[in-house]
């Protein structure tokens, strides 16, 4: 079963583009078809995603922790027009967090969504793939 989260940090950076959940739940497909924009390695992928009425290429840039099978998780993002990339220390900071989330068990991570520090991103059609 392929779960989806985005961090509590994300979905506040989610809020000020307009992404939807349904964005991410799409870029999650494509990515399982191999679609990833940049391996950074440590557990960590980039992936572009379209903003409204922007397209991909204008559009956002996320950074998302994932051993590429059942378990995603949005972690950082940032738009295109405000920065090219992530610095050195930064990838390090997301690689270290990467290896944390992946590493929790099943009920580690409900309980994360129970206490809010983790959001699930679910849609009805998931699992009609």
């Amino acid at each position: 079963m392929r779960r989806v989260f985005k961090t509590k940090h994300f979905s506040r950076w989610m809020r000020k583009t307009d992404l939807t959940d349904r964005t991410l739940s799409d870029a999650v497909k494509e990515m399982v078809c191999g679609l990833i924009d940049a391996d950074l390695g440590g557990g960590v992928v980039k992936k572009r995603v379209a903003l409204p009425g922007r397209g991909k290429r204008g559009g956002a840039r996320t950074l998302v922790a994932t051993n590429k099978g059942n378990r995603w998780f949005f972690v950082f993002g940032f738009e295109k027009s405000e920065r090219a990339n992530i610095q050195d220390d930064e990838l390090e900071a997301l690689q270290e967090i990467a290896a944390e989330l992946l590493a929790r068990t099943s009920r580690q991570l409900d309980e994360a969504v129970k206490d809010g520090a983790l959001e699930e991103v679910c849609h009805d059609d998931e699992n009609h793939d």
